[in-house]
């Protein structure tokens, strides 16, 4: 368990990591997308003005993958440009370990993929974002499509695909083996008791779950494009773990791009901005929408 200093330091940075940012309401809450053990899970949907046809983006929130909530979603600005959002909510790490996140919100993707037509959002063509806990996540949804281990059995819609075509990860994690490595004291003393919490106890005592949790170790032939942004100031989440993934998508010859947002720590408006927004728009309608 976390000791009280570690809770109040992850409390604190989580607390500096939200975007200020307006509250954008869903046009439609709570949608249950499966139960576990008759528990439903939901997500929020957001759909812009003229959704026929609009691209589906899937946002999956931060929080240490223990805190956070499918109601903190920062991207209204993509529904104003025609994008429709699902905002996912997932088993968080306190009540199912890795890899209940996983299942999830693949299940989540499967159910959005069938009822696509009800709610007029394009589901052929789906990218999926991300931030800190949460951009990992993303970042491994996007590169284990069909993996036995990861997909899961939950929903209604297991003839659907979970595959996505574009990926987006906000000062994410990409390598649960090089992790604490790479981070500074403030940063163990976060990451630490987070890590020992999704994976059932610390990294290096299960290195094959950090591996099986680890995007890096999943990237191949076939991956979908990939945008990372991350602040060169991160004092949490090591700006080497996009660098990692960056460099492991180059390898496999794959499309990837990541954006220093230089100045910036881990998480606030800096990544919101209009600069950083029309990164991220021409990069989602270069891979979702052709153009």
């Amino acid at each position: 368990m976390p000791t009280r200093t570690a809770s109040l330091a992850l409390a604190a940075a989580l607390a500096a990591a939200a975007p200020v940012l307006a509250q954008t309401m869903p046009t439609i809450a709570d949608i249950e997308y499966a139960q576990v053990d008759g528990e439903p899970l939901l997500l929020d949907l957001y759909l812009p003005d003229n959704v026929r046809g609009a691209p589906l983006l899937v946002w999956i929130h931060g929080g240490a993958w223990q805190r956070g909530s499918k109601r903190d979603m920062p991207l209204g600005a993509l529904v104003e440009r025609g994008f429709a959002i699902a905002s996912v909510e997932f088993r968080q790490a306190n009540v199912a370990p890795f890899p209940a996140q996983m299942h999830d919100i693949k299940a989540a993707i499967r159910y959005l993929r069938a009822r696509a037509a009800e709610h007029g959002y394009d589901a052929t063509r789906i990218g999926v974002l991300g931030a800190s806990s949460g951009g990992h996540l993303a970042a491994l949804v996007g590169t284990t499509n069909g993996h036995p281990e990861l997909e899961g059995n939950l929903g209604d819609y297991r003839d659907q695909s979970s595959a996505v075509q574009a990926i987006v990860s906000y000062f994410g994690a990409s390598n649960l083996t090089t992790i604490l490595a790479q981070s500074t004291p403030f940063g163990l003393r976060i990451r630490e008791p987070a890590l020992a919490t999704l994976l059932g106890a610390p990294p290096d005592q299960v290195p094959e779950a950090a591996a099986l949790a680890s995007p890096v170790h999943h990237v191949g032939a076939g991956d979908p494009p990939l945008l990372l942004l991350h602040g060169d100031q991160d004092p949490q989440m090591p700006i080497n773990q996009s660098h990692e993934l960056e460099g492991a998508y180059r390898k496999a010859g794959l499309d990837a791009r990541l954006v220093v947002v230089h100045g910036a720590a881990h998480g606030g408006a800096a990544f919101f901005d209009p600069e950083r927004l029309a990164d991220v728009v021409a990069f989602l309608n270069e891979h979702l929408r052709g153009s």
